[in-house]
């Protein structure tokens, strides 16, 4: 491995630093006050105005040549925040060039994309760090030291519920948003892959559950309320090796949003925890209810400490391998179903569809580990689709 030294600040490379490009230009600013790191770079299609560069990275070189922009600038850490069909091939361009990686959630469309790309990375003897936030997160290692305590018993399974809402301008917001699939290449813009990704991920990990194999089947139900070929409504069940059900059930439609978190159901309580807070409540018999609040990883932060001083990288791409099998079930699913006109309403003042009664389903989703068909929607029971994850596809 080609290691960073940190006596000056590493120069790191950002692609895709509009969107949700612009939280990584803040915490890029954040570690570059801290001496860490650099700024050296931006690689977009249209070049930033000064106004949208933050105040204090001064004028890094900008380039629409990725390749070349990491030539140029000596970048030791590239950033990858752009649509999820090209995360694989600028990895690999990155890769082959001897620079390090962040690479955004999700990193690929398909199991077979992301294979290519961590295959690719872990030949070219390069680190790559994949952007799951929440995993940074000292809740995570502490729930799992809970469950191994049998602080709650047995686990009998995990649940994930995130209700949140988007304008339908949320869809519009890029090409590719919303969609499966554009100009024949996957996409997979869904709420479980995308903005609730956290929410998989995040149960996936609480559970243990992180590598392909240790996943045994996956069922989906995929719809939407919207105009768009993707699903804002969906919901999915893993059943791991050992027999556990992981359920996470996901909505963009939400009539009051609110923070998701996901659950762990133990034989004697349960402990649920609201990943973007890194809130933990924890709740068993014989015992009142105890919180808890903990710190949290920035994972550019840990990828640069890894180099440096072999720090324990949080989310390599085998810790994801697990996720990777829900992205491709819900490829491989049918096209979400349309929910009927008389599934949702539009909120005109906010411009946004609703789905009523879908916070409850959510809700009880993660609360019972049953998917929304088995919870009496009456349009979720064409939805369901399951899938053997060992079932090859291309």
């Amino acid at each position: 491995m080609n290691t960073v030294r940190t006596s000056t600040p590493v120069p790191i490379v950002l692609a895709g630093a509009r969107g949700h490009g612009r939280w990584h230009l803040d915490n890029i600013r954040r570690l570059q006050d801290k001496g860490i790191v650099q700024l050296a770079g931006l690689c977009e299609l249209t070049p930033l105005t000064p106004d949208e560069i933050p105040e204090g990275l001064g004028t890094p070189e900008q380039s629409a040549d990725f390749g070349a922009l990491l030539d140029s600038t000596g970048a030791r850490i590239a950033v990858v925040c752009t649509p999820i069909p090209t995360h694989t091939d600028l990895a690999l361009v990155a890769a082959r060039k001897g620079v390090h990686l962040l690479l955004e959630k999700p990193p690929a469309p398909s199991y077979a994309e992301f294979r290519r790309m961590a295959d690719g990375v872990a030949e070219a003897g390069v680190v790559c760090q994949i952007g799951f936030q929440s995993l940074g997160s000292h809740a995570v290692p502490a729930i799992r030291e809970l469950i191994a305590d049998g602080v709650i018993g047995e686990v009998v399974g995990v649940g994930g519920a995130g209700a949140w809402a988007r304008a339908q301008a949320y869809f519009r917001r890029a090409p590719w948003a919303g969609k499966r699939r554009l100009n024949g290449v996957d996409v997979i813009d869904g709420a479980l892959t995308n903005p609730l990704a956290h929410a998989v991920a995040t149960a996936l990990a609480l559970a243990g559950v992180t590598r392909a194999e240790d996943v045994a089947g996956i069922e989906t139900e995929l719809a939407h309320a919207n105009a768009i070929e993707s699903d804002d409504t969906s919901c999915v069940r893993v059943t791991t090796a050992d027999g556990l059900p992981i359920v996470v059930a996901a909505t963009l439609c939400a009539e009051d949003p609110d923070d998701p978190y996901v659950v762990v159901h133990g034989s004697r309580g349960r402990i649920t925890h609201w990943y973007k807070q890194d809130r933990v409540l924890l709740q068993r018999a014989d015992h009142g209810p105890e919180e808890f609040e903990y710190g949290r990883t920035d994972l550019l932060e840990n990828l640069v400490e890894h180099l440096a001083d072999g720090v324990k990288l949080l989310v390599p791409p085998a810790a994801t391998e697990a996720f990777m099998q829900v992205v491709e079930a819900i490829r491989v699913a049918p096209d979400p179903a349309a929910l009927p006109d008389d599934a949702w309403r539009l909120l005109p003042d906010e411009d946004r569809r609703v789905v009523p009664g879908i916070d409850g389903l959510v809700a009880a989703a993660a609360d019972t580990l049953a998917l929304y068909s088995e919870l009496g929607a009456s349009w979720a029971f064409t939805t369901a689709h399951p899938r053997d994850p060992k079932e090859v596809s291309t």
